[in-house]
């Protein structure tokens, strides 16, 4: 399953590129991309794991930008 989650507040691609690297390499999570430019993280993802896990995507996101918020597309 795919959701789309737009961040908001993220300020450099190096970012964007470390917050792609650890979301993707979280067990349960088939691929994971972040669109600097277009702010929008897409994630691949068992369903039940999406459900669960929405707030260790958040806390990812916040200890790499800590200003970044996160919303649910």
């Amino acid at each position: 399953m795919v959701k789309l989650y737009k961040i908001k507040n993220l300020h450099c691609a190096n970012c964007a590129a470390k917050i792609e690297r650890k979301l993707s390499k979280l067990s349960g999570v088939n691929s994971a991309s972040v669109d600097f430019f277009g702010e929008k993280i897409t994630i691949d993802a068992e369903e039940n794991w999406l459900n669960e896990n929405t707030g260790k995507i958040e806390k990812i996101c916040k200890r790499i930008e800590p200003r970044s918020e996160i919303t649910l597309i």
